[in-house]
């Protein structure tokens, strides 16, 4: 009788045959099969196949006969475990196969070199400075890719990969540098051909332009992250994506990417609820690093000045590309142009783990503050000390907080390392390291939701309140956003008085005077709550 495609071993080697055969082109095996096939009677063809956990003697002799698994009516009831003989066909197969296959464990295999990876003075210009020129980081992204493509040991391995449009991240540059892949080149005259950055289509491109699927870029992420292991060649994805569309389709892959230990760079543009200004609650991303910070190997940064994005992407292209760590990054970069600084001495580990003092506290008021800021609000928090320091007479450290997720897991492995070794010193988180000579309570505030920096509350040994944008992201000016979503410099000003004032350390009256000097409605609504 004829079977379903898919249970006729005939049938399944002849079209696995035939695939392996045809050359030139992928080739798609469609295989028909029912569930439970083999379970007989108890399951076979049944919606309830995947609910059977045990079957009686009956449909044990019915799938011992379907199978031809040679155990006797007498032992069948002992389900006894099978194993071929040493010398059977199953057995020399398996072998055969395991052999090719290079073990009996999975494992990944050696055969990929490291590479030599440019040194940060490579990135000079980020770490310089702009002066008064005013420079987005998605401008900084462009020229840190732009060196890693011109390096000479790294720069063929490069994938850049956009979905969408590139032009929106100012990447058209690329266009004519190293081309646009396509497998059978350009078949026709774009528009823009009397252009000198006009889209540029070649069999040699080296720019995969997707379209608008983040999904499939995501894939081909997938692909060049692991094909140091796959193929013996370390390609280095580097995969620009608006940041709110790219995490909320590509999630699923993303954990794949972990999973199968994929390297390279994520980077979500036009990041932050209230940096993207006129495009609403579609595109305003408050939460993708809240969804970053689930992936247990994902590392993600949240930088607001173009130095930072050296310090990572180099420290990155180290990790994943010369110690060859089974690690992929993730940062987002902004469209609010603004005077770049040059790189403060020192601050390279901090940036690296996540937390660096940017400016200290000035003057020698008695009453102290320590603010956080990630991302473009850091900006807001510097205006913030300007104010508290002028206006309340209130000296205020500020602190860069490039990673709070970085942070955060730094803390809890010393919780679990003081949990399990309950005789010895105890461990101290590096956010509570940096604070311990910093006193006064601690204010974050970022341009994603509050639970990004709620994260370390656990880690920070006094009072900590955090300021985020909860709720659905809508149209209007940055400095409107800022205020709706109550991040602007005068929240911050207020959040940190407040704290000292429940700390008894000033008089709830000033908290009341900021609300009226800085124009703050008490009755607003709660923008999580419209």
């Amino acid at each position: 009788r004829l079977n379903r495609g898919g249970h006729d071993a005939r049938k399944v080697y002849a079209a696995y045959q035939a695939a392996v055969g045809h050359q030139g082109q992928p080739t798609v095996i469609l295989a028909k099969t029912i569930k439970g096939f083999g379970l007989g009677r108890a399951a076979q063809g049944q919606n309830i196949a995947h609910n059977v956990k045990k079957l009686d003697e009956a449909s044990m002799r019915e799938l011992r006969d379907n199978l031809n698994i040679p155990v006797s009516d007498e032992n069948i009831s002992q389900h006894p475990f099978i194993r071929p003989q040493a010398d059977s066909p199953e057995m020399h197969y398996l072998m055969e196969r395991r052999k090719a296959l290079g073990g009996f464990l999975p494992q990944r295999g050696g055969n990929a070199q490291p590479h030599e990876v440019p040194a940060l003075e490579a990135f000079q210009k980020e770490l310089e400075g702009t002066g008064d020129r005013e420079v987005s980081t998605t401008m900084a992204m462009v020229r840190v890719l732009a060196v890693m493509l011109r390096d000479k040991n790294i720069g063929k391995y490069v994938v850049p990969i956009i979905p969408d449009e590139a032009r929106s991240f100012g990447m058209e540059g690329l266009f004519r540098q190293i081309g646009i892949y396509s497998a059978v080149g350009q078949l026709y005259q774009p528009e823009d051909a009397d252009q000198l950055m006009y889209y540029k289509e070649s069999k040699t491109g080296q720019l995969l332009e997707e379209g608008i699927t983040e999904a499939g870029a995501m894939s081909s992420f997938l692909a060049a992250g692991t094909a140091y292991s796959n193929y013996g060649v370390t390609l280095i994805p580097f995969f620009c994506f608006y940041s709110l569309f790219g995490w909320h389709r590509m999630m699923d892959l993303a954990w794949a990417a972990a999973d199968s230990q994929a390297r390279g760079f994520l980077v979500g543009g036009i990041a932050g609820r209230t940096t993207l200004e006129g495009e609403g609650l579609q595109h305003q991303d408050g939460h993708s690093q809240v969804m970053a910070a689930n992936i247990p190997n994902c590392i993600p940064y949240d930088p607001c000045f173009a130095y930072e994005i050296a310090v990572i992407v180099q420290d990155g292209l180290r990790r994943m590309f010369k110690e060859q760590e089974h690690v992929y990054y993730y940062f987002p970069v902004m469209n609010e142009n603004y005077p770049q600084p040059a790189m403060p001495k020192g601050v390279e580990e901090g940036i690296r783990r996540g937390l660096y003092l940017l400016r200290a506290g000035r003057g020698n008021a008695k009453l102290r503050v320590q603010l956080m800021g990630s991302g473009t609000i850091l900006r807001e928090v510097l205006a913030a000390a300007e104010l508290l320091e002028k206006d309340w007479n209130v000296a205020a450290d500020v602190w860069s907080a490039t990673s709070f997720t970085l942070l955060r897991r730094d803390g809890q492995d010393c919780v679990r390392w003081n949990l399990l070794n309950p005789g010895k010193d105890p461990r101290v988180p590096y956010v509570a390291q940096q604070l311990e000579k910093h006193p006064g309570p601690v204010v974050a505030a970022s341009d994603y939701v509050r639970l990004f920096a709620d994260q370390i509350r656990e880690h920070v040994p006094r009072r900590f309140a955090v300021l985020g944008t909860d709720g659905f992201g809508r149209s209007d000016t940055r400095e409107g956003l800022r205020h709706f979503f109550e991040v602007d410099r005068f929240h911050v000003v207020l959040a940190a008085l407040k704290a000292l004032a429940d700390e008894g350390q000033l008089e709830a009256k000033k908290v009341t005077e900021a609300i009226n000097k800085y124009s703050l409605n008490p009755e607003k609504p709660n923008p999580m709550a419209v």
